[in-house]
C-alpha cells in the first residue's frame, strides 16, 4: 500500500505557474494521496476550484476535502436571479483508491494574529477500507509561524488521534437510526506539512524526547516518524526548498507518523525532490 502526501502551495509551482496536472503526475501510483494547501476562490491561482480539479484528475479515487478557513468574498445574482457567493476556501485532501468509510474535520487551536496572516488550519481525518483492514489516514498542516501555536495544536492532534477508539470517530449508536457505524481502528498514519525541525520543540511534543543509549523506544502514545525510523533522516534531508538570492533554503517540514503497530510494516519512505509542482516535495510511505 503506497501513501503519498504532498503541501502543493495552491498548486503553484516554484516558476509561479498553476499546474495541477503536473502535480498529478508526481502522484501517480499513490493509492492514497494527502494533500495539504488547497483552495477555492484564491485569486493567486486565479480562484481555481482544486478539489474538482484533483477529483477530475484522479477520477476512479474516493475524495473528500476539509476547509479550515472558509470566508466571504463576494456575491452576485445569475441569470436566473439566484445568488451566487465566491468564497475562499483553504484546506486539506484525501484521496483514496479504497472506500473511505468515514471523515470528520478537527480544526486546530488558534491565536489571533494582528500583523502575519493566520488562517483556520485543519486536520482531515478519513477511516479508509485498505487491504489489510480498516486504517486512519490524516492529512493536516500545522501553523507556518508560531512554534507556541504548533505545540497547542500537536497537543489537541495528540488527544484526539489516541481517544479516537473511545470517541467513536465521526459517529457512534448509529442503530438507533438504523445505519451500521464505521469502524475504530487502532492504527493511523498522521500525513502533512508540520512546520517543524527534526531537533524543534514540536517534534519532541510529538514523538517524545530522545533518551542517550534508548533513542525514542516504541510507545503507544507516541507517534512514530517512518522516514527517522528507516534511518532515511539525515542533516541535508528536506522536504522544502525557497531560492533566494543567496541560495536555496532547504528543511525538512513534512512528515509520516504512524501508530506504534504500523511500525513493522513499513517498507520504504522517501522524498521526491525531483518534483516541480510546487515549493513542497512529496513524501512517499508504503506500507507492506
Amino acid at each position: 500500500m503506497k501513501l503519498v502526501s504532498y503541501n502543493i502551495q495552491f498548486g503553484l509551482g516554484l516558476d509561479g505557474h498553476y499546474d495541477p496536472a503536473r502535480i498529478a503526475a508526481n502522484l501517480w501510483g499513490a493509492d492514497v494521496i494527502a494533500l495539504q494547501e488547497v483552495t477555492r476562490g484564491f485569486h493567486r491561482n486565479d480562484f481555481a476550484d482544486m478539489p474538482a480539479a484533483f477529483a477530475a484528475l484522479f477520477p476512479g479515487y474516493y475524495r473528500r476535502f476539509a476547509a479550515g478557513c472558509d470566508m466571504h468574498l463576494d456575491a452576485g445574482m445569475d441569470e436566473r436571479g439566484t445568488l451566487v457567493e465566491r468564497r475562499f476556501q483553504f484546506g486539506n485532501m484525501i484521496l483514496s483508491r479504497y472506500p473511505i468509510l468515514a471523515s470528520r474535520a478537527l480544526l486546530l487551536p488558534r491565536g489571533r494574529t494582528m500583523e502575519r496572516m493566520n488562517m483556520q488550519r485543519v486536520a482531515l481525518e478519513t477511516v479508509i477500507a485498505a487491504p489489510c483492514g480498516p486504517l486512519r489516514v490524516y492529512s493536516l498542516h500545522l501553523d507556518h509561524v508560531s512554534s507556541d501555536e504548533r505545540i497547542a495544536q500537536i497537543e489537541f492532534l495528540k488527544s484526539r488521534v489516541l481517544h479516537h477508539v473511545l470517541e467513536g470517530g465521526a459517529v457512534t449508536g448509529g442503530i438507533e437510526y438504523g445505519i451500521s457505524d464505521p469502524p475504530v481502528p487502532e492504527d493511523y498514519i498522521l500525513l502533512g506539512d508540520f512546520n517543524m525541525l527534526p531537533d524543534s520543540e514540536e517534534y519532541d511534543a510529538l514523538a517524545g524526547r530522545a533518551t542517550p543509549g534508548f533513542g525514542r523506544p516504541l510507545r503507544y502514545d507516541r507517534p512514530v516518524d517512518a522516514l527517522a525510523r528507516l534511518g532515511g533522516q539525515t542533516p541535508d534531508t528536506h522536504s522544502w526548498a525557497l531560492p533566494t538570492d543567496e541560495g536555496t533554503i532547504r528543511a525538512l517540514f513534512d512528515y509520516a507518523f504512524v501508530h506504534c503497530n504500523l511500525v513493522s510494516r513499513i517498507a520504504h519512505v522517501f522524498i521526491d525532490t525531483a518534483a516541480e509542482g510546487s515549493d513542497h516535495y512529496p513524501l512517499w510511505v508504503e506500507l507492506k
